[in-house]
């Protein structure tokens, strides 16, 4: 009975039943994606069929899986000149293309299963695997070709699956946001009017007047050169660490501060990331010595000195470092439950935090500073409107170089990390909104001196992750029921 249970239990409850209401809308969405493709992937059943056997470990007929492969090869050769005749909007083709590409990768490890261990199998399948594997390489690159309209070798091209309005809704009151995508769209746009206007502040004491796009680009002049990228990254890591640690903001355990590690991120992982990631091992973003002369550049411009300083304390400690090592170690029965609003908006709320406690040592900080704080509001912009289907990718890609500030392959990176990626379609705004949420409870709590700040923050890494009203109502004592929907109006008017 839900009245009988604890006010953590309570919590619990809401959270669970939100999250199988989410998982059981999304299996439905797949489904009604695969249903879109199944006319230019019909052949699926044969190789999940062929798995599924695999998995139960059913007597394996090899000449009978050797003629179902050769008239999967005559199918594939059927359906690939059909394909000028087939009708797919640009998304669903790149699906389809990625969907037989995954379907040849099930092949793959189903005759890796048997091949060299099964002298029958050996015998039989030589040939038709080696033409089905063969078809499924070549029908994968004439669909992402003739149907998406993306080239062999073509490594720029961005494509994206919008999942519309509707399904962004559902999806917002999945996370308990109690708002529409055009009310964050707007949102945003008032967070990066007000950064804009500190831009100006700090362009004019850079001397460059009111033109902050000048003093940014005075900003990323100022990188370290090669090889001095993990000692500058150390020092800032130390530097975060003793800020929070001397002001007893929040509690770090001596462990956590020691057990962070750093390498260096691989140039290929950098075309979908151009910037830092982080928790335990926070990998760092810089050219290495393959790299071309404009790559080197780029990459060295958006990862310099003061756009760093705010990006290895999101990373590190108090930011994803500090938030993985006490959910290891508190509520971890939540883990499964966890959002990019409390991960990613907890991060991005520090350096709220930090701004507000005048951390920048001067302009140049304070310059890199809102670099960050005003890509996490274009990227609410941009990515609310690709799924709503009012920008295209390329128009995406323009409005974070022409909007934002950004180098061209960093802003392309973004773009496709944020559509081509393992993301949600509401992990970009979860920064922003994560963080704007962190700090209007921060008010309410700490700042009418309801609890104090380091009670605030530990009591908000100890309980896990979890949509952040439902952490008010954990803190405030608000009543929950068992279909408590989003109602947290956070955003001052």
């Amino acid at each position: 009975p839900f009245e009988a249970l604890t006010a953590e239990a309570k919590a619990d409850y809401v959270l669970f039943r939100a999250h199988l209401d989410v998982e059981l809308r999304q299996v439905g969405q797949r489904e009604r994606r695969l249903e879109e493709i199944e006319a230019v992937v019909p052949f699926a059943p044969v190789i999940t069929g062929l798995w599924e056997a695999r998995q139960r470990i059913d007597p394996l007929d090899a000449r009978q899986a050797a003629e179902s492969l050769s008239k999967l090869v005559r199918q594939i050769e059927g359906l690939s000149k059909e394909l000028p005749n087939m009708k797919l909007k640009r998304p669903a083709a790149n699906r389809a293309a990625q969907a037989v590409e995954q379907l040849r990768e099930l092949l793959k490890r189903w005759n890796g299963f048997y091949s060299g261990y099964d002298p029958n199998y050996s015998w039989w399948m030589a040939d038709p695997y080696q033409k089905a594997n063969a078809a499924l390489e070549s029908y994968a690159a004439a669909v992402r070709e003739k149907l998406a309209g993306v080239g062999k070798g073509d490594k720029r091209t961005i494509v994206g699956d919008p999942i519309g309005r509707e399904a962004l809704l559902a999806e917002l009151e999945g996370e308990f946001i109690a708002y529409t995508p055009e009310e964050l769209v707007e949102i945003a746009n008032r967070e990066f009017a007000w950064c804009e206007e500190e831009m100006k502040k700090a362009s004019r004491e850079l001397g460059y007047g009111e033109d902050w796009r000048k003093a940014l680009e005075h900003v990323k002049t100022l990188y370290m050169p090669p090889g001095g990228q993990p000692e500058m990254v150390r020092n800032l890591a130390m530097e975060a660490y003793d800020y929070v640690t001397r002001n007893d903001l929040l509690t770090v355990p001596p462990l956590a501060g020691a057990a962070w590690r750093m390498e260096m991120m691989a140039p290929e992982r950098q075309r979908v990331n151009p910037f830092f990631l982080g928790g335990e091992v926070i990998q760092v973003s810089y050219p290495t010595a393959a790299m071309t002369h404009e790559e080197k550049m780029m990459a060295m411009r958006g990862n310099n000195i003061h756009f760093s300083r705010s990006t290895v304390f999101h990373e590190l400690i108090p930011g994803h470092w500090l938030q993985q090592y006490m959910t290891r170690r508190y509520s971890t029965y939540r883990r499964p439950l966890a959002t990019a609003f409390w991960t990613e908006g907890w991060a991005l709320y520090w350096e709220m935090v930090l701004w507000d406690r005048g951390f920048a040592r001067g302009p140049e900080d304070r310059v890199g500073m809102l670099f960050w704080r005003m890509h996490r509001c274009a990227r609410i912009i941009f990515s609310l409107n690709f799924h709503m289907e009012k920008m295209s990718p390329e128009e995406c890609v323009r409005f974070l170089i022409e909007r934002g500030g950004q180098e061209p392959d960093n802003a392309e990176a973004e773009v496709r990390r944020s559509f081509e990626g393992d993301y949600g379609p509401l992990y970009q705004i979860a920064y922003m909104v994560g963080a704007l949420q962190f700090r209007a409870l921060r008010a309410e709590l700490v700042g009418t001196g309801k609890m104090g700040e380091k009670e605030f923050h530990d009591r908000i890494l100890t309980g896990g992750s979890m949509p952040v009203e439902i952490i008010r109502a954990r803190l405030a004592g608000l009543p929950l029921a068992p279909g408590s929907k989003a109602s947290w109006r956070f955003y001052p008017r």
